[in-house]
């Protein structure tokens, strides 16, 4: 089996996946990214997330890390290495050349979505809306030719600097509140956060489609697109395994 690994700033993704060509996800899991683990910690807790979902460890011959976070790679690659004996292969932007872009700065899970959606969704121009460490938008056409990528501030990231910046705050759940205008701080957070974000994507939807003069298809990844999805019509598909499709597309391209 191929055990796939998007490490982000805030989480790690996990996707166990067959050998094959076949994207379908037998088991999936998210840890958080603690840089203050160490080696054996990381080894105990892999063993018992593996105990867990009864997973025998000899079963997984192959091992692809996709890595933003370039001090837990290494980290997160003994580790494993403890366990399986079998050395991960790191992914980058560099891994293939089917993907055509200028910049020298895309991150490998922006790659990923990009790889991913070119390769599941190649009969349109689509776009990838990742509600992650950070929000991104990543544009591919059918081509292979990736148009451009939008970053702003991550949703987490951002609720986690209102609460931490401002006085007689409490954490906040994220989920949709009852009204658009709140009658108490929780609800008047949740608003923000949850319907400013949300206009946000709409509105960068919106103008890419005209930067374009065309309709994307839209798909949603990321840990929180569950939670805004349901909220809007713009977005036609939600995968949270996209990315982690995408390092196992990249995974077979470089055998």
């Amino acid at each position: 089996m191929l055990l796939t690994i998007n490490i982000g700033n805030y989480s790690i993704r996990f996707g166990l996946f067959n050998n094959n060509y076949n994207l379908k996800c037998n088991y999936s899991w998210i840890i958080n990214s603690n840089p203050h683990r160490s080696l054996d910690e990381y080894v105990l807790l892999f063993r018992n997330i593996y105990q867990q979902y009864g997973i025998s460890s000899k079963l997984i011959h192959n091992i692809v890390i996709g890595s933003v976070v370039p001090s837990l790679t290494n980290i997160v690659e003994q580790s494993l290495y403890e366990i399986h004996e079998i050395k991960p292969i790191i992914v980058d932007r560099y891994s293939s050349s089917s993907i055509k872009h200028d910049s020298h700065q895309l991150g490998t899970d922006l790659y990923a979505n990009a790889i991913a959606a070119y390769t599941l969704y190649n009969k349109n121009t689509t776009l990838v809306v990742d509600f992650g460490t950070a929000l991104s938008l990543t544009c591919i056409d059918k081509y292979g030719v990736i148009q451009g990528i939008i970053i702003a501030p991550g949703i987490n990231s951002s609720l986690t600097a209102l609460i931490r910046n401002t006085a007689q705050l409490s954490q906040i759940e994220l989920k949709k509140p009852p009204n658009i205008l709140g009658k108490y701080t929780e609800t008047c957070i949740q608003s923000g956060i949850i319907y400013g974000y949300l206009s946000m994507v709409e509105g960068l939807i919106y103008r890419v489609n005209k930067e374009l003069k065309t309709n994307c298809f839209v798909i949603a990844t990321g840990g929180l697109s569950h939670i805004y999805t349901p909220l809007t019509k713009k977005i036609h598909f939600k995968d949270k395994l996209h990315t982690i499709k995408g390092l196992k597309i990249l995974f077979h391209w470089n055998h």
